[in-house]
């Protein structure tokens, strides 16, 4: 089993931060569940990076994973989240991007299954947006994979992750929780018995006029002030495993 991963923050794993500092996710809990499940080694890469529109995924990651010795037997693509968070988003385009992963990986003779992003709208500024966008590209790669024989793991549709115990205080980004539920709902996805994680209801969430002002300050401005300098959170970054890691059984792989 050879498991690549290309995507954005999401299939990083920002949210699940470890505490060296470095993050995991659901991803690494894929890889590391493919391990235990086939009870032997796994070779795994992540392309991923945080703030990656789903072009440069496409045409930039996904070619990378391809190019991988020995070829990858699965890739997972997960992509979009940051495009929708834009004016003027396109859906058509984006699935068109995803027509065309389908087919250079069938091309290629790889396993290819995209995984759709959880639904952070209900706690974003101008959620309802970001909703009808997802529900467009959800509603359009549903039809792309079922064109192509391909899994499509909708995770955007799962109401248990919408719950706030699943979700980072900036309200984008899940949480080591919500990471683990998604790995588990991609592991049933492919065939493996692996119920997928629950979280502890916990505290009610805060959205007192205190706590939404700190909110703003500390996640919304500063998303604003990088869009306006044309800047990304991922620019500079590159993948965390852009060759082949060994993933044995009863492991999550090793840090970066």
């Amino acid at each position: 089993m050879r498991y690549a991963a290309v995507g954005d923050s999401y299939t990083e794993g920002v949210g699940d931060e470890l505490p060296d500092g470095t993050v995991r996710g659901w991803a690494d809990l894929v890889a590391a569940g493919l391990a235990a499940e086939h009870g032997e080694a796994v070779r795994y890469a992540n392309f991923a990076v945080r703030g990656r529109l789903l072009e440069p995924i496409v045409c930039e990651q996904l070619e990378a994973a391809l190019a991988l010795a020995p070829a990858p037997t699965l890739v997972t693509l997960n992509g979009g989240g940051n495009d929708m968070m834009r004016s003027g988003t396109d859906t058509t385009r984006l699935a068109g991007l995803l027509d065309r992963a389908l087919r250079r990986a069938a091309q290629a003779g790889v396993r290819l299954v995209i995984v759709a992003g959880a639904d952070p709208s209900q706690r974003l500024p101008l959620g309802g947006v970001i909703r009808r966008r997802g529900e467009l590209l959800t509603t359009a790669t549903h039809a792309l994979a079922a064109r192509h024989g391909a899994l499509f793991v909708d995770v955007f549709h799962d109401d248990e992750l919408r719950r706030g115990p699943y979700w980072s205080v900036d309200r984008l980004h899940l949480n080591a929780a919500g990471h683990q539920r998604v790995a588990g709902l991609v592991l049933t996805a492919l065939g493996h018995e692996r119920a997928a994680h629950v979280a502890d209801p916990g505290p009610a969430e805060s959205r007192r006029v205190r706590a939404e002002a700190r909110y703003y300050r500390e996640h919304v401005l500063p998303w604003l002030h990088r869009r306006l300098r044309g800047r990304s959170s991922g620019d500079d970054r590159s993948g965390k495993y852009v060759q082949w890691v060994p993933v044995p059984t009863g492991t999550t792989p090793p840090p970066r």
